[in-house]
């Protein structure tokens, strides 16, 4: 449950822009706008089979959330990943290292769980005051920087092989 860290996460938002940066947050993409919320799509979301939940992905508000959160993220030159989260900031995190951004994932509670993938970041912090320096220190070469282009390159090789089994245009996965 991240509410115990809220007021704490607002404060930092307000000291980030008092520095001049500016700061997305998905609760409160825009002036007045309360962010995307699952109720707005269909005030029965919770009760959704995955076809229901797969449609309601094209309703025009799921498109609209979509859309600013993922201008947020190609906007930004700097991701925090503050935990506890749910499976869409695990994933825009994710987004967020393979396109080149830097990440930083504050943990402000003494025990987690564990994450391997959490390599790609740049560093995992347990106070505020870590995360900027964790933002302003320069990059270190680890195992997970270069994995997104290894995986690239794992993926091309992967379909070459298949298009030369399966004949041209044709590939089995």
């Amino acid at each position: 449950n991240a509410a115990p860290y809220r007021g704490e996460i607002a404060s930092w938002h307000h000291r980030l822009r008092e520095q001049g940066h500016i700061v997305y947050d998905f609760r409160h993409p825009e002036p007045g706008d309360d962010g995307f919320q699952w109720r707005e799509v269909d005030p029965e979301w919770r009760d959704w089979s995955v076809k229901a939940y797969v449609s309601a992905l094209a309703h025009p508000v799921a498109q609209r959330g979509y859309t600013v959160d993922m201008d947020g993220l190609r906007s930004c030159d700097a991701c925090v990943l503050v935990l506890p989260c749910g499976r869409s900031a695990n994933l825009e995190a994710g987004w967020a290292a393979g396109a080149g951004k830097r990440l930083v994932i504050y943990v402000p509670e003494e025990k987690t769980e564990p994450e391997l993938m959490y390599l790609l970041a740049r560093g995992i912090v347990t106070t505020m005051h870590d995360i900027q320096r964790a933002l302003e220190t320069p990059p270190v070469v680890n195992p997970g920087a270069a994995a997104p282009l290894a995986a690239l390159a794992d993926v091309t090789q992967f379909i070459k092989d298949r298009i030369a089994l399966c004949g041209h245009g044709t590939i089995a996965v």
